[in-house]
């Protein structure tokens, strides 16, 4: 193993992290899913550190990382929706967002050419947002109660991102695969 494979073990390890949290979540073991949410939210932040500060960047990190969040988070989500601690509603919008992106970046991939996509800044807004909910759920059940209306914000928050990312996503990269079906 090579210093410049650590990123990379440090993202199969927070995959790694996505059962735990899920089963600590059903089980109502909400102080300990919030500690191993918490290290695995650390481990993205210790791995993009390290991928950027060392250059130890590669293509393969660069498709595992944004997953092992997404992973992370929609089963956190679904999870969360199960128990009733998150409207279904929101926790299908936030499905249908993703498995969109995906299926328009698939197509694009394999019609138009080899995607390299950055997360544009609404989608880390959105990501920020639904990571936030997710805290502050827990943490309520761990703690105590947030004031409703701090809940309702968030909810509201995390639709607003979501839908307006979406969008974002459609219209930039649909603008990209029509002029360069003009080419």
């Amino acid at each position: 193993m090579k210093p410049s494979d650590l990123p990379n073990l440090i993202t199969v390890f927070r995959f790694l992290l996505v059962p735990p949290v899920v089963l600590l979540l059903l089980k109502g073991r909400f102080g300990s899913a919030l500690l191993i949410f918490a290290v695995a939210g650390f481990s993205d932040a210790l791995d993009g550190y390290l991928a950027k500060r060392y250059h130890w960047t590669s293509r393969l990190g660069a498709l595992m990382d944004p997953l092992a969040d997404k992973l992370l988070l929609v089963s956190t989500f679904v999870t969360l929706g199960w128990l009733g601690l998150i409207p279904l509603w929101l926790v299908g919008l936030v499905i249908l967002r993703d498995l969109v992106i995906v299926t328009g970046a698939i197509v694009y991939h394999m019609r138009i050419e080899q995607l390299e996509a950055e997360p544009s800044l609404v989608s880390k807004l959105n990501t920020f947002t639904q990571i936030v909910l997710v805290l502050a759920i827990i943490f309520t059940q761990v703690f105590r109660e947030l004031p409703a209306l701090w809940m309702d914000m968030l909810l509201y928050s995390v639709l607003v991102t979501t839908l307006w990312s979406g969008f974002d996503y459609v219209w930039t990269w649909g603008r990209k695969a029509w002029s360069s079906r003009g080419r």
